[in-house]
């Protein structure tokens, strides 16, 4: 099993593939084993390294509060471990938010961007405070997190659209872990999402954005797409049908993103002789 020692952490991670280099990062909660259906779209395409976050899978969990910076850290040290000093990265949701962070921190290692689902906090919104949802009863709780994930999810029209149907039943299968050391990694990460604010820094990314969302997402509105897309020059702005797992919803996304993210890398070094 492959683990990385990583800010006095064990990280568990995979690297399978051949392609371009990606990394990929996950969402809250969101373990490897949950994301096997997604990952191997990529791992057709790409060289993919992609791990549990801290306190989640085969992880182990950080002993003391944590923000988006020790996030950052761990995906960059991991690329250190594998030896890669460039590479393109690709975030959901809260991976998106470690994204974010991970390229202002250090805007030069990455190639290209893809930020799916996502907010950047401060003055350009934050996603819905999900921690908020604990403190609800397990009936309304799942009521209110299936309308999150896309307005149009009320009983007529999971009724009548089966594949949205199985979708809900797999997120809700998730939150119903009852594992309390996977709780804790869980509400670990809720707590570092909720100080998540890149606003400020945005400019600073330089590298080739695609930034997606769901026209139905209430975690990560619209609105929070454009407004990232407004802070980084030359950014890409896409919008989907469908809501929070847009890319699960509407065949088009994943090949929009694969072509982004495959695309030649851009040099911004002089040619020979200049």
């Amino acid at each position: 099993m492959p683990l990385a020692r990583i800010n006095d952490l064990d990280l568990y991670y995979e690297r399978s593939g051949t392609g371009p280099r990606l990394l990929f990062l996950n969402g809250s909660g969101v373990m490897l084993e949950d994301s096997r259906l997604l990952l191997s779209v990529f791992t057709s395409q790409f060289d993919l390294l992609a791990y549990d976050q801290r306190g989640i899978g085969r992880s182990g969990t950080a002993e003391c509060p944590y923000g988006m910076a020790e996030c950052a850290g761990d995906a960059l040290a991991l690329l250190d471990v594998v030896g890669w000093p460039t590479a393109c990265v690709l975030g959901v949701s809260f991976g998106g938010m470690v994204a974010q962070e991970l390229a202002v921190t250090a805007p030069g290692r990455v190639e290209r961007l893809a930020l799916l689902c996502t907010s950047p906090g401060g003055m350009g919104g934050s996603s819905y405070p999900l921690h908020e949802l604990d403190q609800r009863p397990d009936g309304e709780r799942n009521e209110i997190r299936r309308r999150l994930m896309d307005t149009r999810f009320d009983d007529a029209w999971l009724a009548s659209h089966p594949v949205d149907l199985a979708l809900v039943a797999m997120m809700e299968g998730r939150t119903t872990e009852p594992d309390p050391e996977r709780r804790r990694g869980m509400s670990a990460q809720l707590g570092a999402r909720r100080s998540h604010d890149v606003w400020d820094r945005l400019p600073s990314i330089t590298c080739p954005t695609y930034i997606a969302g769901g026209r139905y997402d209430d975690i990560a509105p619209p609105r929070n797409s454009a407004a990232i897309a407004s802070r980084i020059e030359g950014a890409e702005l896409h919008t989907y049908d469908g809501g929070h797992a847009f890319f699960a919803q509407d065949p088009r996304a994943i090949p929009d993103i694969i072509g982004f993210l495959s695309a030649p890398r851009v040099s911004t070094e002089p040619p020979p002789g200049h």
